[in-house]
């Protein structure tokens, strides 16, 4: 997967998609550094292991994209992407989790173009929702998918309609 953009000239750039990955449990942070590694134009550009050093990361790196987890130390994921959302506006998030309460869920993606992924579900549904948040859609884990959502989101991309 590459990221295009529309130069001033109107042609496309193609350019690696820049990502950070963020958890505090390093073993899994090294599992989601080998998934780029999978995707041709996915590069992991940093790191963090809390949510504040997430802030401060994707404040200096700007990445495109972010591989994030809700239960961090300092800030939690939810805390830290309000956060990001400012310092780093055009950065996709895909938040890679435990949690699978259907609230909280609903809370991260709200409007915006993002992917919840359960970790059971990460080596299945993580490129397709990297894919997903790409195109500016949504992507819900199969984990999830029997949770009944009071207001499905537009442009939702289920795992199930890969």
């Amino acid at each position: 997967m590459q990221w295009c953009n529309l130069g001033t000239d109107g042609r496309r750039d193609v350019s690696t998609v820049r990502t950070i990955v963020v958890d505090d449990f390093e073993p899994f942070r090294r599992y989601l550094r080998s998934m780029p590694g999978r995707r041709p134009g996915l590069q992991v550009i940093g790191e963090a292991s809390d949510g504040l050093e997430a802030v401060q990361k994707a404040e200096e790196l700007k990445p495109d994209l972010i591989l994030l987890d809700i239960g961090l130390p300092t800030l939690n994921g939810i805390q830290a992407c309000q956060r990001i959302s400012t310092v780093a506006p055009h950065a996709k998030i895909v938040f890679v989790t435990q949690e699978n309460d259907s609230d909280v869920a609903r809370e991260i993606l709200g409007n915006s173009p993002r992917a919840y992924v359960l970790m059971l579900d990460a080596n299945s549904d993580l490129l397709h929702a990297v894919d997903a948040v790409l195109e500016g859609k949504q992507f819900v884990s199969t984990g999830l998918k029997h949770l009944t959502w009071a207001i499905q989101p537009r442009q939702t991309v289920e795992s199930a309609d890969r």
